[in-house]
């Protein structure tokens, strides 16, 4: 009797050992210990010198007039599927890779040919009250972003296309919080409450456009382009991103239910709600960002310009005053 009561003690006790060991990340809203600043430990890209996410900086961005509009095939249509959704315990995913034949596709923008094919898309968040969006525009986060990850159709697997600079293209779309649900959002939203449990998939009962999580036409034509990487482990420098200037709304009470979502963590005990699942901005190095011609740029005030002629003249008027006052 007495051994029963020891197996149960130590039954007992390895279910309240975290899931998280070595060989093992995550975020630091889930153990800092495995969070971002050991990723490199696991794997060294983490470490490399043109990692994602970035701030856009405005005053830094280059027009170039060859980031054309993108050309999208099949983003207009319910494809006929199956979708599913996916609780990975560190982010939510919608799958829509359903062989090489799925029909979602673009190309165009300045991207290498021949095309690249719509493989899944996921989320980043923050804790309640704060944003959540990996990329910053002009300083600016957001409450959630949404990542659509496409592969280079000359490489035959995920795994090939990691190892080429050119292998992934992903689509960086802004999630702007408002009052209203954003009615777009409501069939992942309503499939949230089928994945909580970590590592759960479940099959979507419809799919929808894709192009009703974009942002508007005119705004698909407002985009910053640069060479990164995956935002998460191994975080090979692979993709090529592009972030759209404009936001895409959705509701309060729609980030909320992302925030519910359960996250990887504590073996057999009721999982915490998965929070600020972003990584932390990475340093731009020497790497240019490109703007789309129809993106915003902030151009610095050059010498000699308006502005700074305008600040020396009241600095002198400033100067004279002073002397004058001073004068017995």
């Amino acid at each position: 009797m007495q051994a029963l009561g020891c197996v149960l003690l130590f039954l007992a006790v390895q279910q309240m050992v975290p899931a998280y060991s070595e060989g093992t990340w995550c975020y630091d809203s889930q153990d800092p210990k495995c969070g971002p600043t050991h990723w490199k430990e696991l794997a060294p890209a983490c470490g490399g010198p043109t990692q994602s996410p970035i701030n856009i900086d405005l005053h830094l961005v280059q027009k170039d007039s060859t980031l054309q509009p993108f050309i999208f095939q099949g983003y207009n249509l319910a494809p006929p599927g199956p979708w599913s959704l996916e609780n990975d315990g560190h982010t939510v995913l919608l799958h829509m890779d359903t062989g090489l034949q799925n029909g979602l596709e673009i190309w165009g923008a300045g991207l290498p040919p021949p095309a690249y094919r719509a493989l899944q898309l996921h989320f980043h968040w923050g804790a309640p009250g704060h944003t959540g969006s990996e990329h910053s525009l002009d300083g600016q986060r957001y409450s959630m972003e949404m990542h659509i990850v496409h592969i280079n159709k000359k490489y035959q697997s995920m795994e090939e296309a990691r190892r080429h600079p050119d292998g992934l293209a992903v689509l960086a779309v802004l999630l702007a919080e408002q009052d209203q649900d954003n009615a777009n959002f409501s069939a992942i939203v309503l499939g949230l409450k089928n994945v909580s449990i970590p590592g759960v998939s479940v099959n979507m009962t419809s799919t929808f456009p894709l192009s009703s999580l974009l942002p508007s036409p005119l705004g698909l034509l407002r985009y910053y382009r640069y060479s990164g990487s995956l935002t998460t482990p191994g975080c090979e420098p692979s993709v090529l991103w592009t972030v759209f200037e404009n936001a895409v709304p959705i509701g309060r009470v729609q980030v909320a239910q992302f925030q519910t979502v359960p996250q990887a963590g504590m073996l057999g005990l009721h999982p915490e709600p998965l929070t600020d699942n972003f990584r932390p901005l990475q340093p731009l190095g020497g790497r240019s960002i490109l703007a789309s011609p129809k993106a915003s740029i902030r151009a610095a005030a050059p010498p000699g310009s308006p502005i700074l002629a305008g600040v020396h003249r009241a600095l002198l008027v400033l100067g004279l005053s002073l002397v004058v006052w001073q004068d017995p």
